[in-house]
C-alpha cells in the first residue's frame, strides 16, 4: 500500500478546517446604520421588541435612533456632567480609573413599567433622572427616590455592570471594583427593595442577568451570571470561577432579626466550561444570554475567556439549573433538609420560609453542592482565531415543527457570526463583515419579533435581517445548503425566502435541511449537476504567467479546475475571495477551456470559466469578451464575493 501523500494530507487537513469555519462570508453595508460623530467606546442599548427605536447610552449623550428601510433617523439627548464631580474625579485620577472617564457615561436605560430610567456616572458621582416625553431627562421626584444612584449605576464606565427591568421593578447587579465589594439589588420598585449580604459575593464581575418564567407567578426568578476571584487559587490555577446566582422576584426580605433588608432566596452554583476535569477550563465568563420557554425550559449561552484571553461559548440547559437549585445539598451544611427548603420561592402567605433556623441556614449557606456542566460536556466548536466580544441568540420554529437556536457572535475584528446550534453540532451558516474601520463589537440587540439584529462598534450601529434568505442563492441546493431557519425554498415562488410567521407545516410548501448538509429533497437526482457559464477569452504569451481567478462562494466546497472536458484537472489555491488557478511543472497551461468547479453536498456547479489563447492564436470574436493579464491579476486580489 502506497504512503498517503503530503498533498493528500494537506488537502485533508484544509478540508478539517474549512468544515469548522464560516460557510459563507458577506461584506455587508447597509442603508440602516448610524455613524457617530465621536468615538463612543462605553455604550448601553435599550430595545424593546416590535420596535423600531434603539436607544444607546453615550459619553454624555442619548442617541434616540429610529431605523427605517432607507436610513436611521436620530434625536440626541445631551446629559451634562456636574461640574463640581468633574473636577473632584480629574483631582482623584488614580489606577481604577482615568480622566478620561471624568464625564458622564449612561450605564443605565431601562423601562419600568411606563416609565424609562436613566442613570449615568456623572464623573464618579452617579446620578440619576426619568426620561419624559421620549426627549426630555427630570430629576427623580423625592417621592419616587428608591434607592441612591450609587447603587444603580457604576461610578466609572469601565466598571461592568448588569440592569434588569422586570414586573415593574429595576435590578441593578453591581461589580466589586476598589472599596465596593459589589451587590445584586432591588433598586427602584413599590416592592421591598432588597440587597445580598457582602459574605455572599466575592469580588464579583457580572456578566449578564434573565427572567427565568414558571407556571406560577411567585415561582418567577431572576438568574444572574458572573465570575468571582478565586481567593484560594495556586499560582498555577485560575483566578477566576464563573457562576450562575438566582434570587425569586416574590422575595420579601426576611425578618427584624435575619435578613430583614435582604434577599431570603439567593443561590450560587458554580459553573463549569471545559472538557471534564482537565486542565482546559474556561472560568472567566463575559457575557451570557438566555433563551426561555415557559415553566423553566431553555437554553443559556456564555462567552467565557481563560487567562490567555481565549474566548469560547458554552450552552446550559436552564431546566438542569434549576433542578440543582431545588435539589442539590448546600455547601458546608451536612444536616438533612426538612419543611421548607431554604432559598426556594414561596408565596407571601407561607409561613415556613420566614422561620428564623430556615433564613440562618440561608444566611450561612448560599451555595450549592451540584457543578453545572455544559451541554455536550464542553465548548461549542468553533474556530479558535476569532476573539468573541458579544454575544445573543434566537430560538426559530423550522418548517419540521421543531425549534432550534441561532446564535449571533460579535468579535474583536468587527465581524458577526452567524451560527446554527443543534443538538449535535455548532454550523457556522455565515461571516458578516459590517463596518468601514474594523473595530471591536461593543454591543448587539436582537428583535425577534421584528426579524431584526443591532450590531454596535465605537463608531457604528447597524441593523441587519434576522432572515436575509436572498444572500444564499438562486437555487433551491443554495438555499437548503445555507442550513439557515430562517430561510427555506418556496417551492410555489421558487425563490429563497423567510419562512412566514404563520406558516402551516401541514400545508407544507418549504424545503428546508437543518441538522445536515443535504439537498437531495430539491428533488431530480442527487447525482453531480453542472450549470453551464458562457468562457471568458483570455490572450496570453505563450510563456507569460497567468492566475485564473475563481470567487470563492461557499467556504465549505471543494474547488478544483477542469480543462476541456475533464480530460486534465488543475488544483484550485483559496486566497481571500478567490480560488486562484497556478499551473505547476507537471501542468503546464495550454490554449483551451478551463472551467472552475464548486463540490458540496452532492451539488457540483461551474463557477467560471475562460478560453485561454496565446497571442498569434485566433482573435477574440470581440473585444469586450477579452479579459488581459493585468486584469486578471487584480481580479485575483481584489474579487469580492
Amino acid at each position: 500500500m502506497n504512503p498517503v501523500g503530503p498533498v493528500v494530507l494537506a488537502t485533508l487537513f484544509s478540508i478539517v478546517l474549512a468544515e469548522k469555519s464560516p460557510r459563507l462570508k458577506f461584506t455587508v453595508q447597509e442603508s440602516a446604520r448610524f455613524h457617530f460623530s465621536k468615538p463612543e467606546n462605553y455604550m448601553t442599548v435599550y430595545h424593546q421588541h416590535g420596535s423600531d427605536v434603539l436607544y444607546v447610552g453615550g459619553q454624555g449623550v442619548i442617541y434616540m435612533l429610529t431605523f427605517t428601510h432607507k436610513g436611521v433617523q436620530d434625536t440626541q439627548i445631551p446629559v451634562a456632567t456636574d461640574e463640581n464631580a468633574n473636577r473632584t474625579c480629574r483631582s482623584r485620577s488614580g489606577p481604577h480609573h482615568s480622566q478620561l472617564e471624568c464625564d458622564n457615561f449612561i450605564t443605565v436605560i431601562e423601562k419600568v413599567n411606563d416609565t424609562f430610567v436613566v442613570c449615568g456616572t456623572n464623573a464618579g458621582s452617579p446620578q440619576c433622572w426619568l426620561l419624559v416625553n421620549k426627549t426630555e431627562l427630570i430629576e427623580i421626584p423625592e417621592t419616587e427616590q428608591k434607592s441612591p444612584p450609587s447603587e444603580i449605576s457604576p461610578p466609572f464606565p469601565s466598571h461592568r455592570s448588569v440592569s434588569l427591568s422586570a414586573d415593574g421593578s429595576l435590578y441593578s447587579a453591581l461589580s466589586a471594583v476598589s472599596k465596593q465589594s459589589g451587590s445584586i439589588r432591588r433598586t427602584y420598585s413599590s416592592n421591598k427593595l432588597l440587597k445580598t449580604e457582602s459574605k455572599w459575593l466575592l469580588d464579583p464581575q457580572f456578566a449578564g442577568a434573565a427572567v427565568i418564567p414558571a407556571a406560577h407567578k411567585h415561582n418567577e426568578e431572576i438568574y444572574f451570571f458572573f465570575s468571582e476571584v478565586n481567593k484560594s487559587a495556586a499560582l498555577d490555577e485560575e483566578p477566576y470561577r464563573a457562576r450562575v446566582g438566582r434570587i425569586c422576584m416574590s422575595d420579601d426580605g426576611g425578618i427584624k432579626s435575619v435578613l430583614p433588608d435582604s434577599w431570603t432566596t439567593f443561590l450560587k452554583a458554580r459553573v463549569m466550561c471545559g472538557i471534564g476535569s482537565t486542565p482546559q477550563q474556561y472560568n472567566n465568563i463575559r457575557r451570557a444570554f438566555v433563551l426561555t420557554a415557559q415553566h423553566r425550559t431553555g437554553v443559556i449561552y456564555g462567552l467565557f475567556s481563560n487567562a490567555w484571553h481565549r474566548t469560547v461559548v458554552c450552552a446550559y440547559s436552564v431546566e438542569e439549573i434549576d433542578g440543582a437549585f431545588a435539589h442539590s445539598r448546600l455547601k458546608g451544611y451536612n444536616i438533612p433538609l426538612s419543611g421548607h427548603r431554604p432559598g426556594m420561592c414561596a408565596s407571601k402567605n407561607n409561613t415556613a420560609a420566614q422561620n428564623p433556623k430556615t433564613l440562618g441556614v440561608m444566611m450561612n449557606h448560599p451555595e450549592i453542592e451540584d457543578v453545572i456542566w455544559p451541554v455536550g460536556g464542553g465548548p461549542l466548536e468553533l474556530p479558535t482565531d476569532d476573539h468573541f466580544t458579544h454575544i445573543v441568540a434566537d430560538t426559530v420554529r423550522a418548517v419540521n415543527d421543531e425549534h432550534y437556536s441561532i446564535i449571533y457572535l460579535g468579535t474583536e475584528q468587527g465581524k458577526v457570526l452567524k451560527v446554527l446550534h443543534t443538538s449535535e453540532e455548532a454550523f457556522i451558516i455565515s461571516q458578516y463583515s459590517l463596518f468601514h474601520n474594523e473595530g471591536p463589537i461593543i454591543n448587539m440587540a436582537i428583535d425577534p419579533q421584528k426579524g431584526h439584529l443591532y450590531v454596535g462598534t465605537a463608531m457604528e450601529i447597524q441593523r441587519l435581517q434576522l432572515a436575509d434568505c436572498n444572500r444564499y442563492g438562486d437555487s433551491c441546493r443554495e438555499c437548503i445548503l445555507s442550513r439557515d431557519p430562517y430561510c427555506g425554498w418556496d417551492q410555489a415562488r421558487r425563490k429563497c425566502m423567510a419562512i412566514p410567521a404563520d406558516y402551516d407545516i401541514a400545508t407544507g410548501g418549504f424545503l428546508q435541511s437543518l441538522d445536515q448538509s443535504n439537498a437531495s429533497d430539491c428533488g431530480g437526482s442527487t447525482a453531480v449537476k453542472k450549470r453551464r457559464t458562457v468562457p471568458k477569452e483570455v490572450q496570453m504569451e505563450k510563456d507569460g504567467p497567468v492566475l485564473l481567478p475563481c470567487p470563492v462562494r461557499s467556504y465549505h466546497a471543494t474547488y478544483l479546475w477542469e480543462k476541456d472536458n475533464c480530460i486534465k484537472h488543475y488544483p484550485c489555491t483559496i486566497t481571500g475571495s478567490s480560488c486562484v488557478l497556478a499551473p505547476t511543472p507537471d501542468l503546464p497551461l495550454k490554449e483551451g477551456v478551463f472551467r472552475c468547479m464548486a463540490l458540496e453536498g452532492g451539488l457540483k456547479q461551474e463557477v467560471v470559466s475562460y478560453r485561454l489563447v496565446f497571442n498569434g492564436g485566433p482573435l477574440p470574436t470581440s473585444p469586450a469578451s477579452t479579459l488581459g493579464l493585468s486584469v486578471l491579476l487584480a481580479a485575483a486580489g481584489f474579487w469580492l464575493v
